[in-house]
């Protein structure tokens, strides 16, 4: 998605450790128009999938979720990272590692929000190690849910888990994928 990449090369920083920071657009400030065309970009390409609804985990993936979902017109979950008093009892859980703030969660939703009848599509904003998108969609596989595939914002073509999850039979649609990050320059993989 060319719109994306233009972002991504403008007002993007490379940080030490592979670090793509894009919280001036993405996951922090958010930028509507850009998340709008993200998520009807996510729309156009599953639209040949019976999706019910969008599977998102907090914080980061909710607003490009969001966008797909207003575009398929169809509910958005999100997976919480914490327990918390007021969460139903009757959860689906999944450990997640994230190798950027270096903590393990679990990650969990109501049981009243997937079910068997559902086809999930997940959305994420960054896939890079794929604990995240291995995460969710364990809890799909939990419910008895159909998983429909995966939309990423960004994927980290260098690293290992679009491979993991490709190689798990998960489809994967990334927005924008890099290729290297060498010496704080993005370099974009071909198509």
């Amino acid at each position: 998605m060319q719109l994306l990449k233009d972002r991504i090369l403008k007002d993007g920083v490379v940080l030490k450790g592979n670090i793509l920071k894009v919280d001036s657009f993405l996951n922090h400030q958010m930028d509507p128009g850009l998340m709008a065309a993200i998520g009807e970009e996510f729309a156009r390409r599953f639209a040949g999938e019976p999706i019910t609804k969008i599977l998102t985990i907090e914080a980061s993936g909710i607003a490009p979720a969001l966008f797909a979902g207003y575009f398929l017109k169809v509910p958005v979950i999100f997976a919480k990272k914490t327990q918390s008093s007021n969460q139903d009892a009757s959860t689906y859980a999944a450990p997640v590692h994230s190798y950027t703030r270096g903590t393990d969660n679990y990650i969990r939703v109501s049981s009243r929000y997937l079910s068997s009848d559902d086809h999930i599509l997940i959305i994420d904003d960054f896939l890079a190690h794929g604990e995240a998108l291995l995460g969710l969609s364990d809890l799909v596989r939990q419910a008895g849910a159909t998983l429909a595939g995966a939309g990423i914002v960004i994927e980290k073509g260098f690293q290992d888990g679009g491979r993991r999850v490709r190689a798990k039979g998960i489809r994967v649609e990334s927005l924008a994928i890099i290729q290297d990050m060498a010496e704080g320059r993005v370099e974009f993989a071909p198509k």
